[in-house]
């Protein structure tokens, strides 16, 4: 079965040390706490607000071992005011056999405050 696995973070600064380790700590978490492999995962895609341009967050996913091959995309989130800034987002698809509420939604960072609701 395939489910929706969500994640967000935040950064300091936007440059491209910073974001690639960021998304790098986030993907990595979703996959861990949802006992995940590469192997499992379809795609991955994975959205910033428009301050963070400085890398492709995805370039931190396609070099961590083992995940050359996972399909990942980047994207800018809507423009809204009001938005939290230096935003990192990640939808992760994978094929598991997890209900889906009991999928494990990870956000690091500043971003706990998007989604209060879901944090433990």
């Amino acid at each position: 079965m395939v489910r929706g696995l969500r994640g967000a973070t935040t950064v300091q600064q936007d440059d491209e040390q910073t974001v690639l380790a960021a998304t790098e700590a986030l993907v990595v978490e979703m996959a861990e706490a949802n006992k995940v492999s590469p192997k499992d995962i379809i795609s991955v895609l994975i959205s910033t607000t428009k301050d963070v341009t400085s890398a492709f967050p995805a370039k931190a996913v396609r070099t961590i071992e083992g995940w050359t091959y996972v399909p990942v995309m980047c994207t800018h989130e809507m423009d809204v005011p009001g938005a939290m800034p230096l935003c990192i987002r990640a939808l992760m698809q994978v094929n598991t056999d997890t209900p889906q509420r009991s999928v494990k939604h990870i956000y690091q960072n500043e971003a706990v405050k998007l989604r209060p609701d879901l944090q433990k």
